[in-house]
C-alpha cells in the first residue's frame, strides 16, 4: 500500500477529493496532511475523515529539520501539494526527488511563479482575454511552478466568464483528474 501525504495551505477541498478517492482503493492511502496555518479549513475536513493532519510554522518548515523529521518518519511514496503556498525547501526536495507534486490552477507556463495562485491567477487569465486555461500537475523543483509537467488539461474562457466562473471551471477540472493522476503516478512507482 503507498503512502500519500498531502500539503496544503486553505480551505481543502482538493485534500479532502484525495482522501475519499483514495478511502478504498488497493493502491494507496492519504496518511497525513500537513499545513502552515493553523486556521485552515483542511484541519477540520481531517477531523471529520480520521485522518491525521497538523500545522507547522515556517521555522519548522525551511529553518530546521521539524517537518523534514516528520515526512523521514511518515515514508511517503509521493507527496502531494494541493493548494500549498509556501515554496518547498530544496533539502527536502533532495531527500524526496521526484516524489513531489503540486497542482496548478493554470496551463503551466502561463500564469505560475511567486504570487500566482487561486483568484490571482484567475483574475489574470480573464484580465488578459485568455480563450483557455486549465490545470498542470508537476513536479516540484526548487523554482515556483518550474518542474517538469506530468499532466495539463484544459478548459474554455468564454467572454462572458469573470474570475469567479473560471474558477468553478478550474475546480472541476481538479476534482475529476487530480485523483485520477496521482493514482497513475502511484501506479508507475
Amino acid at each position: 500500500m503507498k503512502r500519500i501525504v498531502i500539503f496544503a495551505s486553505g480551505s481543502g477541498t482538493n485534500a479532502e477529493n484525495l482522501i475519499k478517492y483514495f478511502h478504498n482503493r488497493d493502491i494507496g492511502s492519504v496518511i497525513q496532511v500537513l499545513t502552515n496555518n493553523p486556521h485552515a479549513k483542511v484541519l477540520d475536513r481531517c477531523k471529520n475523515l480520521k485522518v491525521s493532519a497538523l500545522s507547522f510554522n515556517r521555522i519548522a518548515f525551511s529553518e530546521s529539520n521539524d517537518v523534514l523529521n516528520i515526512l523521514k518518519a511518515s515514508q511517503p511514496d509521493l507527496i502531494v501539494l494541493a493548494g500549498f503556498l509556501w515554496k518547498f525547501p530544496d533539502f527536502i526536495l533532495h531527500e524526496f526527488p521526484n516524489k513531489v507534486i503540486n497542482i496548478h490552477p493554470a496551463l503551466l507556463p502561463k500564469y505560475g511563479g511567486k504570487g500566482m495562485y487561486g483568484s490571482f491567477v484567475h483574475d489574470a487569465v480573464v484580465a488578459n482575454k485568455e480563450v483557455e486555461t486549465g490545470i498542470t500537475i508537476h513536479y516540484v523543483n526548487e523554482h515556483y511552478d518550474e518542474g517538469a509537467i506530468i499532466f495539463q488539461v484544459k478548459c474554455a474562457v468564454n467572454p462572458s466568464d469573470n474570475a469567479e466562473t473560471v474558477a468553478a471551471k478550474i475546480h472541476e477540472l481538479e476534482m475529476e483528474h487530480f485523483p485520477k493522476v496521482v493514482e497513475e503516478l502511484l501506479k508507475s512507482q
